[in-house]
């Protein structure tokens, strides 16, 4: 890209310019006059954003669109109603020329420059000190959790408006979905110290899919000071967080509570007392067995403010990974989401009533005998499906006569969720009549991918 500017005689000679003869700079324009050349579209958007920066916009136009002519009419903005004249940029501190008469815009451009005063001109970028970039703004917080305004996204592309426009869209998609971080880094009060208790966000992860975490609570992610993880939460995703960010690894295996509950708690309560905002981080849904709910009533009564974020339960996510619906018109009208611990022999409903048990291995078994005694048929279809939507996800089926052993036979292992019912059918490892209980067998490839 090549510039010209104006001698000491007003005349416009052409100079090359080096690779990057741009400096970004973001300007306070509040209250300081403005001049805006031109009555047309491009003229209105300028005069939409200068307005939105506090300046005091002046244009210069024998003909204005009906929207600016309102704006006049209200007050908003000056207008002197003719062509531009010698002498009509004094007092400016920026200059915007869209004319679209490129001997028009080349002049105000010449005086500008005479002037030294920056000046846009839309027709012809070259002929230009200055450009406008695409630019977003998206709501933040300071350190202490209030409003602090905007953060402006601003890019340039050389010459290529639509391509700035595409890469500021990609990079507000970033800070919008929590992939950019958003956190405040600087201190909330003056010496430093916390002005407010933090904030506990209680998230659902989902099913350990990095793309199945909801938007928000991928942004509060981003946002967080402490992340308090569980072991089946979407982990890929701390390696995208600050370095300056506390993580905690309470993970629970079956038998094994490395961190009990009551520490865990007490974990959440005195980060957000110390004033950072904590994430919990879980696996599946805060309130699916996630002990959610006894984590927000301690933060509560501590007086700190909870946030419950939703997230896809592994219940009916990690069934849909193996191609298994937990309803289906014709096979089952409802279901029911236990733990392996609990007693399923008291839950109603035959074969069409869909039966999903987590945490529950080690015992399938005692359950498949239990559900037996109870009343369901010894050929109800059961699945197994491991680590869902994971990289050793694998579906094991069988009856509940016989799905124990096949499970051991294969060597079945947590982290998996159980399917007992007619939908089991549903699933491609099922090889038995669609209408009848048949054979089965063992598949590791997923049916169903986030990704």
């Amino acid at each position: 890209m090549s510039r010209r500017r104006t001698s000491s005689n007003g005349s416009r000679s052409a100079r090359p310019a080096p690779p990057h003869d741009t400096y970004p700079l973001g300007l306070r324009v509040g209250g300081r006059l403005v001049i805006v050349v031109g009555g047309g579209p491009v003229a209105l958007r300028r005069v939409r954003g200068l307005l939105a920066a506090g300046a005091r916009v002046r244009v210069i136009a024998p003909d204005v669109v009906p929207e600016l002519a309102s704006l006049v009419s209200a007050g908003a903005i000056e207008r002197i109603t003719r062509g531009y004249c010698d002498g009509d940029l004094d007092g400016a501190w920026l200059v915007h020329t869209a004319t679209g008469d490129p001997d028009v815009d080349a002049r105000v451009a010449g005086d500008a420059e005479l002037l030294r005063t920056f000046c846009v001109t839309a027709g012809d970028a070259e002929l230009g000190s200055a450009w406008v970039p695409a630019v977003a703004r998206t709501p933040v917080t300071d350190a202490a959790g209030r409003p602090a305004g905007d953060l402006a996204v601003a890019v340039t592309a050389g010459r290529d408006p639509r391509r700035a426009v595409r890469v500021r869209d990609a990079v507000v998609a970033g800070l919008d979905d929590g992939s950019l971080p958003l956190r405040a880094v600087r201190p909330a009060g003056d010496d430093g110290r916390a002005t407010r208790p933090g904030r506990v966000a209680l998230v659902g992860g989902g099913p350990g899919d990095a793309g199945l975490i909801t938007v928000h609570g991928r942004r509060l992610l981003a946002a967080a000071h402490v992340v308090v993880v569980d072991r089946l939460a979407p982990r890929s995703l701390l390696a995208g967080l600050a370095d300056d960010v506390e993580v905690v690894d309470v993970g629970k295996t079956s038998g094994h509570h490395p961190v009990p509950q009551e520490e865990i708690t007490a974990l959440l309560v005195r980060h957000a007392l110390a004033g950072r905002d904590v994430v919990r981080l879980k696996g599946g849904d805060p309130y699916v067995f996630g002990r959610g709910g006894e984590e927000l009533d301690a933060c509560r009564a501590a007086g700190i403010e909870v946030e419950v974020v939703p997230g896809v339960t592994s219940a009916v996510s990690v069934p849909a990974a193996a191609g298994i619906p937990v309803t289906h018109r014709g096979l089952a009208r409802g279901f029911s989401v236990l733990t392996g611990h609990d007693d399923v022999g008291q839950v109603p409903g035959g074969t069409d009533h869909t039966l999903v048990l987590l945490m529950g291995v080690t015992r399938l078994a005692d359950t498949a005998r239990a559900l037996v005694a109870a009343g369901r048929p010894a050929d109800t279809p059961v699945a197994v499906v491991e680590d869902g939507f994971g990289a050793r996800q694998r579906t094991t089926v069988g009856t509940l006569a016989d799905i124990a052993d096949r499970a051991r036979a294969v060597g079945v292992q947590a982290p998996a969720v159980t399917v007992v019912g007619d939908v089991v059918r549903r699933s491609p490892a099922w090889t038995g009549p669609a209408s009848s209980h048949g054979s089965a067998h063992t598949v590791a490839a997923p049916a169903v991918r986030s990704s």
